[in-house]
């Protein structure tokens, strides 16, 4: 939250815009999100955007506070949760836009509907992250198509790989090998974390997007994602999936209606 709050003050200084604030949100924690969801939607008037963007990468074999493998329940699942809750808010502020951060990473992944949260089979740190982002690809797919007539959007991106601490369980960040002898190679090809933010941006803010949804952008450019990607069936399949795991209530209301939680 230090983090946080230093990066609001800066803003809230370069922009002279009083309200810009930090919330706490820890999308490892169901709870965290529900407690989070209900402030903004007490506390806010509209919600124009919502860019989905916190990641773990390749890390241990952790596991979330309520059970789920760190990188598909923080990556994909608590996204998930946290978007249903705020789509009543997003859909009355409408036009309103969706943006979900995958990666490239994601045309190597595969949902795995017999071990979504690797609790049978060896734990491959690289696939776990690698179904999560083809997860939020599915996601945003089947929330595009739910959504059709809402004037609410969702596309996926990559943003390219930025020097931030998204790696910091990665090889290159754990290896003095790496770090000094390849490291300054390497980096010198990484976006900053300010240019990695632009197609994020540009997602939320391009008037030639204001129509376009369930895509995948790469950079600023839309590309088409990995065929499982754009598997319907698996789209929708995933969906029931998610919702049972973070107990999102479908009995009440439309496919496209957010719905809240019990508490």
């Amino acid at each position: 939250m230090e983090k946080c709050e230093a990066a609001a003050k800066d803003i809230r200084g370069e922009t002279l815009n009083p309200h810009v604030r930090a919330q706490h949100l820890d999308l490892a924690s169901l709870k965290s999100i529900r407690e989070f969801a209900r402030k903004i939607i007490k506390e806010e008037e509209r919600v124009d955007i919502l860019v989905n963007n916190a990641a773990v990468m390749r890390c241990p074999h952790w596991t979330t506070e309520d059970g789920f493998e760190m990188q598909f329940g923080v990556n994909h699942l608590g996204h998930f949760l946290l978007t249903n809750l705020l789509l009543d808010k997003l859909k009355a502020s409408a036009p309103s836009r969706i943006i979900n951060l995958s990666s490239l990473a994601h045309v190597a992944g595969h949902i795995d509907f017999d071990d979504l949260n690797w609790k049978t089979k060896k734990y491959d740190t690289k696939a776990a992250y690698c179904q999560s982002k083809l997860a939020v690809v599915l996601f945003t797919k089947e929330l595009s198509r739910r959504l059709q007539g809402t004037g609410v959007t969702v596309n996926a991106l990559h943003p390219g790989v930025a020097r931030t601490e998204l790696g910091r369980h990665t090889d290159m960040h754990n290896s003095a090998f790496s770090s000094f002898t390849l490291g300054p190679f390497f980096w010198l090809l990484f976006k900053s974390p300010q240019l990695a933010a632009q197609p994020s941006t540009y997602l939320a803010v391009a008037e030639e997007l204001e129509s376009v949804s369930g895509k995948y952008f790469d950079g600023l450019r839309e590309k088409a994602p990995s065929p499982e990607a754009e598997d319907e069936e698996v789209a929708r399949r995933l969906w029931a999936e998610s919702a049972n795991l973070v107990g999102l209530d479908m009995a009440h209301g439309s496919p496209g209606r957010g719905q809240s939680l019990p508490r």
